[in-house]
Parts: structure tokens; sequence; C-alpha cells
């Protein structure tokens, strides 16, 4: 059965909000023979990303950049999992075990979001993963429609890993 990891790191009420519709969305009743794990960043491994078919990251926006705990799990992840890097030790082209496999991305922030979604979008572009659904950039306060659509990012990831 194919497998959604879910890493997150949601320590606030509005992190938290947004990373529970997007496992509720995930575990839609329509969406049958998919596994769902929730990891908080901190605590992801390797062999959770090798295990997964599919990935959803979700991050506050910390002073221009993704959070600390999700920059440690790529920073403890990256190389096991197929990550590359160029000569000059930029991104890579990635060839490794997880390329081309989908992943979402939801991204709170007070003012900008900018420099957390442009960071993340480096690393998962160097393990060569598929961007299955557009970036869920939330400012402010998390409203019903923020919760919504973060729902609908969970569903859809999930949904593209179902058997056919």
């Amino acid at each position: 059965m194919p497998t959604l990891l879910v890493v997150h790191h949601s320590p606030s009420r509005s992190m938290r909000s947004l990373t529970d519709a997007v496992l509720a969305g995930a575990h839609h009743p329509d969406i049958t023979d998919v596994t769902v794990v929730a990891r908080p960043a901190l605590e992801a491994t390797a062999d959770d990303v090798l295990g997964a078919n599919g990935y959803v990251l979700g991050s506050p926006a910390n002073f221009g950049y993704m959070s600390g705990a999700l920059k440690h799990f790529f920073d403890t992840t990256f190389l096991q999992v197929g990550g590359s890097l160029d000569d000059s030790g930029g991104a890579g082209e990635s060839a490794g075990a997880t390329a081309k496999r989908p992943f979402g991305l939801y991204v709170h922030g007070r003012y900008d979001t900018t420099g957390a979604v442009r960071s993340v979008l480096a690393l998962t572009g160097a393990l060569g993963w598929r961007q299955a659904a557009a970036v869920h950039e939330v400012l402010g306060d998390v409203d019903d429609g923020a919760t919504e659509l973060a729902y609908e990012l969970g569903a859809t990831v999930a949904a593209l890993l179902v058997p056919q």
C-alpha cells in the first residue's frame, strides 16, 4: 500500500490548524489504500522518506526562511534519500531513490512566506521531487478558507498515490 508522509513543524495554533486540515484531507473517505504517516520535522528520518511514495511538507516562515526544524529534517535526510549536490556544493539534478515522487507544501507566515517557500522548493528540486499542487501560502490569521485549501492539499497528494 502506498504511503503519504506528512512532515511538519507545527509549534503554533495556526500551524496546528493547517496540519490538522492537511491530515484530514489525506484521510478523506474516498481515498482508500493509502497509508498516511505524520511526523514532526524533528522526528522524521531518512527511513520515513525512503518508505513513502509522496510527501506533504509544512513549515512556518521564520525570519524569511523555513523553520529550523524543517531545515534539520532536510539536513539529516538529504543525501541519504538521494539529494544531489553539484561540484560547487549547490543543488544538483537528482536521480536518487525518491526522485519524481509527488509532494505538496504549506507555509504560514505573519508577514511574508517568500523566503521559506523558495528555500523548501530549492531542496525538493535537488531531491528531484515533483510538485503535485500549488504551494499553499497563508499570511496572517488562519481562517476557514485557509484550512479548506490545506484540506484540499492533503487530499490531492494522497489521491495521487491511490493505486490504479
